[in-house]
């Protein structure tokens, strides 16, 4: 589960990251007001707008801006807020900004001049370790000076059975040419960003950049945040952070009637049961010639009511030529499924108007094939992965 800047920055505050302060707005009106309350905490005369939605690369898309009075406050917010933000993480159409993050000014004039890092805490499934990524080399696409400069990049493995131990919080300073107070700083730092990604069951914390500011302090200028949603039942708090807005809509159907959905670009639509299974069945699709539109797993449970439910969301893609059923009948019946399928059929009448391929493997799929066979519907069944594949080539064609 994604979540929005200040979202991130809240989890990193409690964590004690030093971050840069805001406060969220949903109109020009209340963005003055939180201008105003801002001010009055931290001193800062100067605010940073910053559009609130799940992608990379705001500024280049208009959507952060600076003010240097709260009339200007007032008339970026009005230009960011309801504005469709166009990003290079984003399609097309960019993503409707409902909320803005009022933010100080950090890059404040000093003793030193402001220096940017990068920073990110994951998991590195090679080695079954947490990382952390970081180089001097901050504010900038980090993809971009993997590719040019590839020797700043530096990454520090993490046992999660011993956490991150004060060495290692040294060694990451050290690499980054601190020293004296912005030393300390970055260890405190960088120690409490681990603390923070580990107590919140996440999956990515990526900081960019991190902030060495004019007097030496350091702190989270972002916050990109992805949450675990397998652990999400140990942070009930979190689970209610979820924008339903910024997720596709028929993912969020899916979850909602237990269905495990992405939605992706191709024009054959998968229904299937076992994560294994489905992904080697959009490989199937790809070999036959066509593109897988979704992965959908049904689960264990592939009665009527969750078929009709998966044929629902998979014919809402106008995009979708045909519709190829894989199912291995484990802990449920093939047979069972088979009748899921045909009532479903049954049910949604006139808004099946593609072909169907049904393939059944394991318990009853003799019965099962034989129930498709006879239900007089625009139905096939197949038998084999290669028999199934050969289908789908013939209804493409």
């Amino acid at each position: 589960m994604n979540l929005h800047e200040y979202q991130g920055k809240e989890i990193l505050s409690s964590y004690g990251v030093t971050i840069q302060r805001g406060k969220v707005a949903t109109t020009p009106e209340k963005a003055v007001e939180a201008a105003k309350k801002l001010t009055e905490e931290t001193g800062t005369g100067w605010h940073v707008i910053k559009a609130q939605v799940h992608a990379g690369g705001r500024g280049k898309g208009g959507g952060v801006k600076l003010a240097k009075n709260l009339k200007e406050v007032e008339e970026i917010a009005g230009q960011i807020i309801g504005m469709n933000l166009v990003t290079p993480q984003t399609s097309k159409e960019g993503k409707k900004v409902h909320q803005v993050l009022i933010a100080e000014d950090v890059y404040y004039p000093g003793d030193n001049e402001p220096e940017e890092y990068y920073m990110s805490v994951l998991l590195n499934r090679a080695t079954g370790k947490n990382m952390i990524m970081y180089s001097p080399e901050g504010g900038v696409d980090i993809e971009t000076v993997a590719e040019e400069t590839p020797d700043l990049i530096f990454t520090e493995e993490i046992d999660p059975a011993t956490g991150i131990l004060p060495f290692q919080a040294r060694k990451v300073a050290f690499n980054l040419g601190l020293s004296g107070k912005a030393f300390k700083e970055m260890t405190k730092f960088v120690t409490a960003l681990y603390n923070a990604y580990d107590g919140s069951d996440s999956s990515l914390f990526e900081i960019n950049p991190v902030l060495k500011t004019s007097d030496d302090r350091i702190l989270a200028v972002d916050a990109k945040v992805s949450l675990d949603d397998s652990a999400l039942f140990r942070h009930k708090d979190y689970a209610e952070m979820r924008d339903k807005r910024e997720e596709d809509p028929t993912e969020v159907k899916a979850k909602e009637v237990g269905l495990s959905f992405v939605n992706l670009d191709g024009n054959v639509g998968c229904m299937v049961n076992g994560a294994g299974l489905a992904m080697a069945t959009m490989d199937l699709i790809k070999f036959a010639g066509g593109e897988p539109a979704n992965f959908l797993d049904v689960g264990g449970t592939a009665d009527a009511k969750r078929v009709e439910e998966a044929f629902r969301i998979i014919l809402a893609d106008e995009k979708v030529e045909a519709i190829l059923i894989n199912i291995f009948g484990g802990i449920v019946r093939c047979d069972r499924v088979a009748q899921g399928v045909v009532d479903a059929y049954k049910n949604l009448g006139d808004q099946i108007k593609v072909p169907i391929i049904v393939r059944l493997q394991g318990t009853n799929a003799v019965e099962a094939k034989e129930l498709i066979d006879n239900s007089g519907l625009n139905v096939e069944s197949a038998v084999l992965f290669q028999e199934a594949a050969d289908k789908v080539q013939k209804v493409l064609a």
